[in-house]
């Protein structure tokens, strides 16, 4: 198992990649494919039929990475309850505009449930609060804290909505003119995006990852401890989606929310790798004792 999760890593991040690729130089230079008909065909299937496959990639190697270090059980029950109100809160926004302001879905990103939402759109809800629940749970157990569940919970809701202060601006980019993944049918001070989206990825998350987590059980030791190099997984899934975000704000002008994706994204995700100063030393005393 530990070989597949590692396996569909890579392959995620080169979905993405070639994705990018796509974005930034296919679609904008035609003259790159449209020479031959046999490259405008498999183009346009790439583009028609792919768009959510770097999702799905996603969500299968954080399955196989929980069911690698969690067990099925655990891993299923926080899958379920992920997808399940990941996707009604984005089918209540897409027909009512409640909880993340007025927008809408294009074509891009493959089949969609009822016709409003994409497939791929709850599977990439259920990765990337999956990795972020596990990278903060792991920080704040290397540091000892009290109550460590519920601050486990609170700052992967926060990390799942870092991600979003650099995803949502470059997905829906007026000046990317030849893509966007969705469009927004009100404004706000955020790049044209209303506030209340922040708050809905808040609570979006914050439901979800809470529902997974004490589905396993109340007790931290229905929680276990990950350590080291089994951290590498969801770190690089989330870094992946971060950093690929921040590309595409870049090449969209919007440097700011790339600053912010790095700060206040990727900087505390990778506070994992960081041990506490404070529990070394205890474990040094306790080792000398």
């Amino acid at each position: 198992m530990k070989r597949l999760a590692v396996g569909l890593t890579a392959f995620h991040g080169l979905a993405f990649t070639l994705g990018l690729f796509g974005l930034l130089v296919a679609i904008p230079h035609p003259e790159v494919w449209s020479h031959s008909q046999s490259d405008a065909d498999f183009f346009a299937f790439a583009i028609n039929k792919t768009g959510g496959t770097g999702m799905v990639l996603g969500a299968l190697a954080m399955l196989a990475y929980g069911f690698w270090q969690l067990g099925w059980k655990r891993t299923m029950l926080f899958f379920v309850c992920a997808i399940g109100i990941s996707a009604a809160a984005e089918l209540t926004g897409t027909a009512t505009g409640w909880p993340f302001g007025g927008y809408e879905y294009q074509e891009l990103l493959g089949y969609k449930l009822l016709g409003r939402v994409p497939y791929s759109i709850p599977l990439s809800w259920f990765y990337m609060g999956f990795a972020s629940f596990l990278l903060a749970d792991t920080i704040v157990a290397a540091r000892g804290l009290r109550n460590r569940t519920l601050l486990a919970i609170l700052f992967g809701s926060y990390l799942l909505t870092a991600w979003d202060l650099v995803l949502d601006p470059s997905m829906a980019a007026p000046s990317l003119q030849y893509v966007h993944f969705w469009v927004w049918h009100e404004t706000g001070p955020y790049y044209g995006m209303p506030l209340r989206n922040f708050l809905g990825w808040y609570v979006t998350g914050l439901l979800f990852i809470a529902a997974g987590r004490f589905a396993w059980g109340t007790a931290d030791a229905a929680q276990p401890r990950l350590q080291g190099r089994m951290l590498a997984i969801p770190f690089a899934v989330y870094a992946i989606n971060v950093v690929w975000s921040m590309i595409l704000a870049i090449s969209a002008g919007m440097w700011p929310t790339a600053i912010l994706g790095f700060a206040l994204a990727l900087v505390p995700a990778a506070l994992v790798f960081v041990p506490s100063l404070g529990r070394s030393r205890d474990d040094r005393r306790l080792a000398q004792a």
